[in-house]
């Protein structure tokens, strides 16, 4: 039973981390200390990731580049009736380094059109618990890299509308490792089994946007970004067994396709003297994580096909920020958003446990020389505890994560 149970536990903790784990959105520096803002008004060059019809709305060709430091705390304690002694365990120092670079504006002076590339991290971070902690069996410690290559287009319809489209290719890779519940001679705790996935993903889609100017003072944005669908062709599954398990788990190699989610944004820009408010609202489509499938060229009784129905939900993330010009150089900038767990109560597994997160951030744009700009900023996410389920692996607990992220960046306008 044990060692049936182990393959299905291994692959659904895997790829519930390509869920609501990855998605960090910190793709543009100035957007980030304004809560996530950015879909209406087009500051810079990263409009091509937050809205593609802005790109057109700068003022000359402009090369952008930022890079960040994620560094997440999860904590757990078993819940008091689990049937567990009680415990509490932390996970493992960790820092990530997400970064986004970006090229592009008008061809030419008052040109209808602007070309750009977008090279940005829609996920970069992960979790490593200690290897003998009270759910080694379900995970010890997992690692999400993703980058997304946008060439974009923008068009100038009228002073009033600028629309814009880019085509999206995405790679990563996904590495994991879990403890099983076989032993050799030293017995539980000392030598157990330990299971390890590395996988390398790809897929394509594409970010479409709107972005409407009524006046200097008020501005729209809306924008689409298509579900990607992740492949991962030949993924490597490398069992560490005693002898006597080695034709129950064969190293073998694996299939799946992992949807990205489908993502709605609308924002509204409003600017009054030397103040620039903003409000988005983000909806995305989780409810492709409908169920998961896994398909390994190697079958045994113990090591099979996975199909696991997982019922995530859509949700709604509103996001406010502002901006305060203090002079031509400086500017400060502030926001927060709550954004809601698309995971429900007996998925919450505990490779990169979900709950709603409360966002506050912070930064600064410093401008020393007229074509060139230093922008700093800082986020700290901290998700509501919450008390949950995996009922999949039989296991739960009450989990809160907690993360701070700084990041610097520079552009420079041509």
């Amino acid at each position: 039973m044990k060692r049936h149970f182990l393959a299905a536990s291994l692959l659904l903790s895997a790829a519930t981390s390509f869920g609501a784990g990855y998605q960090i959105n910190l793709e543009g520096l100035r957007q980030v200390a304004m809560g996530g803002t950015g879909t209406a008004w087009p500051w810079d060059a990263s409009t091509i990731f937050y809205n593609p019809g802005g790109l057109v709305r700068l003022k000359g060709i402009q090369a952008y580049t930022s890079v960040s430091l994620i560094m997440p705390y999860t904590a757990y304690g078993n819940q008091v009736n689990s049937g567990m002694n009680p415990t509490s365990v932390s996970s493992q120092p960790q820092t990530f380094t997400p970064f986004n670079v970006y090229i592009g504006g008008p061809v030419q002076e008052n040109s209808r059109i602007a070309l750009g590339l977008g090279i940005y991290t829609p996920a970069g971070n992960g979790l490593k618990w200690d290897d003998n902690w009270l759910g080694k069996y379900l995970v010890q410690s997992i690692t999400l890299k993703a980058v997304c290559f946008q060439p974009t287009i923008s068009y100038r319809v009228s002073d009033f509308l600028a629309v814009g489209a880019g085509f999206v290719y995405g790679t990563g890779s996904l590495d994991f490792s879990q403890a099983m519940p076989v032993h050799g001679q030293l017995g539980p705790g000392h030598d157990d089994g330990q299971a390890k996935l590395h996988g390398a993903a790809d897929g394509v889609g594409f970010n479409i946007g709107a972005q409407f100017k009524l006046s200097e003072q008020l501005q729209f944005g809306l924008t689409y970004r298509s579900q990607v669908n992740m492949s991962i062709s030949g993924g490597s599954a490398n069992f560490k067994v005693p002898a006597s398990l080695r034709d129950s788990f064969p190293n073998t190699r694996f299939d799946s396709q992992l949807p990205l989610p489908q993502v709605v944004s609308i924002g509204v820009g409003y600017r009054t003297g030397p103040w620039t408010l903003q409000l988005d609202l983000n909806y995305t489509g989780w409810n492709s994580f409908d169920s998961l499938r896994f398909n390994f060229e190697k079958h045994t009784s113990s090591l099979h096909n996975v199909h696991a129905p997982r019922h995530y939900h859509n949700t709604f993330t509103p996001r406010i920020g502002a901006t305060y010009k203090i002079n031509k150089v400086v500017a400060v900038m502030a926001g927060g958003a709550y954004d809601v767990t698309p995971v429900p109560n007996g998925f919450v597994s505990p490779e990169l446990p979900d709950a709603n997160r409360i966002v506050a951030s912070c930064g600064v744009s410093v401008k020393p020389l007229p074509r060139f700009t230093i922008l700093a900023a800082f986020e700290s996410t901290t998700t509501v505890k919450r008390a949950a389920t995996y009922d999949f692996g039989g296991f739960n607990g009450t989990y809160q994560t907690i993360a701070y992220t700084p990041g610097v960046g520079i552009y420079y306008n041509f």
